[in-house]
């Protein structure tokens, strides 16, 4: 079975890094990595993309290169053993996980022995729906996006960057919890909170 880590930032932490390192059985030397920047602002100049590739290459790993679902044949994440969808903006990244055939590849592949890390919108990608999105930053479907079911390959609902109030500022000048609390209560759901330093394993 796949095995999935849903981050705010990545590997922000040793313990993000230590607990995705306690996810692999094999020879790191031997394990293909793709890092995909869909989602990204600049793409693969991206600093958040450079640096896991830098943190990946720290940890030993030989074999990394960027994929941009956009652009490139989703066909290549059926020959990864690790793939790391990096942040970005969550519409674009749905947007382009449907359109080029991406999502049915990952539900494929979580049921082979793949480690999946989503790092914010690449976390949302992988939950039921990205609602939330909409709610709190609905400026970002540039595409007019309508149908936000994500993959759903896990049921969790999360909310990244719970910490950063600079980022998700509200003109009503509501806190992100009170809002969550409001979006809870709209879509009768349960959402899970999501620190920078925090992270989520299944």
């Amino acid at each position: 079975m796949a095995r999935l880590l849903l981050t705010s930032c990545g590997f922000y932490t040793e313990a993000i890094k230590n607990q995705f390192l306690n996810f692999i059985d094999r020879d790191i030397n031997q394990l293909k990595v793709s890092i995909i920047t869909t989602a990204s602002p600049m793409k693969e100049n991206n600093r958040y993309a450079q640096q896991a590739m830098m943190d990946f290459k720290g940890m030993g790993f030989q074999e990394i290169d960027f994929i941009d679902i956009e652009f490139d044949n989703p066909e290549i994440l059926k020959h990864k053993d690790v793939i790391y969808i990096n942040g970005g903006n969550p519409f674009s990244l749905l947007f382009h996980a449907k359109k080029s055939g991406a999502d049915i590849i990952f539900k494929t592949l979580v049921s082979q022995n793949v480690i999946i890390i989503g790092v914010s919108a690449g976390a949302l990608l992988l939950g039921p729906h990205i609602n939330i999105v909409h709610f709190f930053t609905p400026q970002m479907n540039t595409l007019d996006l309508t149908d936000f079911k994500a993959l759903g390959l896990t049921d969790k609902l999360i909310f990244p960057h719970y910490d950063r109030e600079d980022v998700f500022k509200d003109s009503s000048n509501k806190t992100i919890e009170e809002r969550l609390i409001e979006f809870e209560t709209i879509e009768k759901c349960k959402v899970t909170r999501l620190k920078d330093d925090q992270f989520i394993s299944i």
